[in-house]
């Protein structure tokens, strides 16, 4: 039995022999755009029918970010930094309240148009965890379809706005298991 036999004989659902980014769980190291990164949380998401997502509280050195993964028709990755909502616009809590978003949000020289409207369930599931929240989230998306914006209402009055950009799956790379796994 080699090494790499011992690797896989742990009992895991994934080959650390060959990593990917759909792997990804809290505690795990990677590279991306030159930093080394490591998940501090994972969430979960349910839209519905059986679709779900997953997204990822990563830190760097001086850095801490949001890494979301969903596999629909290809495997859409996303990276993004949490905002205040006001800084996009300063009435955008109340139009969100009265449940009317607006169809576009110019905000730093780029226009981000609505791309969709999702009601889901959230899950902090770092430590096992299986509860649930309802929310509502807004996806916004420029031109180019290379910027996003995301708008999360949870309950009647508190959101969450984030900034970031689509990237490509290849672009996390080095992927290595927390050593507790």
């Amino acid at each position: 039995m080699g090494l790499f036999d011992l690797f896989k004989s742990k009992k895991s659902d994934y080959d650390v022999t060959n990593m990917k980014i759909t792997d990804l769980k809290k505690g795990f190291v990677f590279e991306y755009d030159l930093k080394t990164w490591v998940v501090d949380e994972a969430y979960k998401y349910d839209w519905g029918d059986e679709f779900f997502s997953h997204e990822f509280k990563i830190k760097s050195d001086t850095e801490t970010m949001f890494l979301s993964v969903e596999e629909d028709d290809a495997l859409e990755v996303s990276v993004s930094e949490k905002i205040q909502i006001r800084k996009l616009h300063e009435d955008l809590p109340e139009l969100l309240a009265d449940e009317n978003p607006p169809k576009s949000i110019d905000f730093e020289g780029n226009t981000y148009y609505l791309d969709e409207e999702a009601p889901g369930f959230f899950c902090n599931v770092t430590n096992g965890a299986n509860n649930w929240v309802e929310f509502i989230a807004w996806d916004y998306i420029d031109e180019k379809e290379e910027k996003i914006i995301t708008l999360e209402q949870w309950g009647e009055k508190e959101f969450d706005a984030s900034i970031g950009k689509i990237i490509r799956p290849a672009e996390v790379s080095n992927i290595i298991p927390a050593s507790n796994v």
